[in-house]
């Protein structure tokens, strides 16, 4: 069996948490935190033994009151069929095998068990990765890896349906943040734990030519109106089921008994041969 790609240096992952434990800056979790719980909120079923996983547990511990934590490690500490919900919150972007991740939580959940989960998407940080890139070659001739490559929604909720969820759900929400210099973007992403824990990172500091050339860069491509500088931040939201009989189900094709058009009270109009 391959084992999955080592993508991420976990103990860098870690230590990037600790460090920005010091001073944190946690605005893209709050508003992670607020759509998580208005989307529980409308859920129609109470929860009775659910379980966070996150690498920020402290922060999380107020979504869902006496919930025990647990860490997004590689294996996750999860009895099978202990629970009747498992919220993955922020963490599951570091995964080297997010699938893995998911399918681990599946099996910890009962029949018609929910799954909720939110992590960084593909758009997040384009315009920096943007920026980097060209001033790496514009500098050195050839790039470095900075920024954990992220998913996009579309395949998402695909590996929902690999990891054995039934009616998988994924939406997304774009957050814009403006900074008045790369640095003070850095600063915030170092306060978020978000700094590069890549596998393959460069182990040296970056040179005062690159930064200064992707700050002129991004400046040039991607600032507003005021001159600062625009990042984006985009929230991805999984939502998916533990197969249960009495799940709704698709319906087989062509055995519908009313037409959509009589359902819509519009005429019918049959495409030519």
């Amino acid at each position: 069996m391959n084992r999955p790609t080592t993508l991420t240096c976990r103990s860098a992952v870690l230590r990037n948490r600790r460090r920005a434990a010091n001073a944190p800056v946690n605005f893209v979790h709050e508003i992670a935190f607020d759509e998580l719980k208005d989307r529980l909120g409308v859920v129609n079923k109470v929860f009775n033994e659910p379980v966070v996983v996150s690498g920020q547990g402290d922060f999380w511990c107020d979504l869902i009151p006496n919930a025990p934590q647990i860490a997004d490690d590689d294996t996750l500490l999860l009895e099978a069929g202990a629970h009747d919900l498992v919220v993955h919150a922020m963490a599951l972007h570091w995964a080297n095998d997010p699938v893995g991740q998911l399918i681990q939580s599946r099996h910890a959940l009962r029949p018609d068990g929910l799954f909720l989960g939110v992590l960084f998407g593909g758009q997040t940080l384009a315009e920096l990765r943007a920026a980097i890139a060209q001033a790496e070659a514009d500098v050195v001739g050839g790039l470095s890896p900075r920024v954990a490559p992220m998913a996009e929604i579309r395949d998402l909720g695909g590996l929902l349906q690999r990891a054995g969820f039934a009616l998988p759900v994924a939406d997304s929400v774009t957050i814009r943040a403006s900074y008045e210099s790369l640095a003070d973007l850095v600063r915030d992403l170092r306060g978020m734990g978000e700094t590069n824990a890549l596998a393959g990172r460069l182990k040296h500091m970056t040179r005062r030519e690159i930064l200064d050339r992707a700050e002129s860069i991004y400046r040039d491509s991607h600032a507003g109106d005021d001159g600062r500088l625009i990042a984006t931040f985009e929230l991805i939201f999984l939502l998916g089921w533990a197969p249960d009989a009495d799940q709704p189900q698709p319906l087989r094709p062509g055995s519908a008994q009313a037409r959509l058009a009589e359902a819509l009270n519009v005429k019918e109009n049959p495409l030519k041969d």
